[in-house]
């Protein structure tokens, strides 16, 4: 499997009790499909993974499979505390046939580089499928390394990874030393740099209810390789990933998709809701965004 554009880790909504909302979840899926995102993530952080019992992950993830059928790429996350529990999650993957699978450290643990890769490693046993690495020290606590991308890098499984660090040193890393690794943009203020250093695909939360503009900057530097533009257009899209790094991320993705007429409903504890003079910031910064990437996009000046 090529990852290869803009892959959306979607949100879960939920209704007013807490419990999942599977209908206005499908109706999420069914908005990213028709603005042609590349691929859809069920199971990573902005989906709040961590707020969910077994079950609902598994049921979660067949869903989407219903639902998706084989129009996009599904990939489905399998990160958890317990290795165990990370085999199971990759097992119920296999089973609702998911393209690829999401491979992460295992948080709070601290694994040594070494530790990490057998960890990593028997998931992709258990399951045999293609594997997006995900690396996020800032949330698990250990960085990928030069060591664990030797080990892990030499399955035929292992294809691509989010590169979630925000290191630009392990970026240059793995662009130098393990190009057989695709690389994947997982820190969204860095995306014009991991375009230059060959990233042909981008995890970006704020697809969920922004994807046309994303698809727009993935496109003006993968597919047309204009640089002038693709600057134009981060540089529209980097307030609101400054206001996304503010301390209530999964919260401002959701109040986006009810910005957009999705129902996402409330985070799940112990996360609270943005208050109002946070949703009001937050329409300020999008209405600007984008007026004026369609202004760039539609325009003569970077073609």
């Amino acid at each position: 499997m090529k990852f290869e554009g803009i892959y959306t880790p979607a949100v879960t909504p939920h209704a007013a009790d807490g419990k999942i909302d599977k209908k206005a979840f499908a109706e999420v899926l069914e908005s990213l499909i028709e603005a042609k995102v590349h691929g859809i993530i069920i199971g990573g952080s902005t989906g709040e993974y961590y707020a969910q019992s077994a079950q609902e992950r598994v049921e979660l993830a067949a869903h989407a499979r219903d639902v998706i059928g084989t129009r996009l790429p599904l990939i489905v996350g399998t990160g958890a505390t317990r290795t165990e529990d990370s085999v199971e999650y990759a097992r119920a993957a296999k089973e609702i046939r998911a393209d690829a699978i999401l491979v992460s450290s295992p948080p709070y643990a601290l694994p040594t580089e070494r530790e990490n890769a057998v960890h990593a490693l028997t998931i992709d046993r258990a399951a045999n499928l293609p594997i997006m690495l995900y690396n996020y020290p800032a949330r698990m606590g250990v960085m990928m390394g030069d060591e664990y991308f030797s080990r892990v890098g030499k399955s035929k499984n292992v294809v691509a990874i989010k590169e979630s660090s925000g290191d630009m040193g392990n970026l240059h890393l793995l662009a130098r030393k393990f190009p057989h690794i695709s690389l994947s943009c997982g820190w969204d203020d860095q995306a014009l740099e991991f375009f230059a250093w060959g990233a042909r695909s981008w995890v970006c939360a704020g697809s969920n209810f922004l994807p046309r503009e994303h698809v727009a900057l993935y496109e003006a530097c993968v597919v047309e390789k204009n640089f002038d533009k693709g600057r134009a257009i981060m540089t529209a899209m980097l307030p609101l990933m400054d206001f996304l790094e503010t301390g209530k991320f999964v919260q401002s993705i959701k109040h986006g998709c009810e910005m957009v007429g999705l129902k996402a409903g409330p985070v799940r504890a112990p996360l609270r809701p943005l208050n109002s003079d946070e949703k009001r910031t937050l329409q300020t910064v999008v209405a600007t965004l984008k007026r004026t990437v369609a202004q760039i996009t539609s325009g003569a000046n970077y073609a």
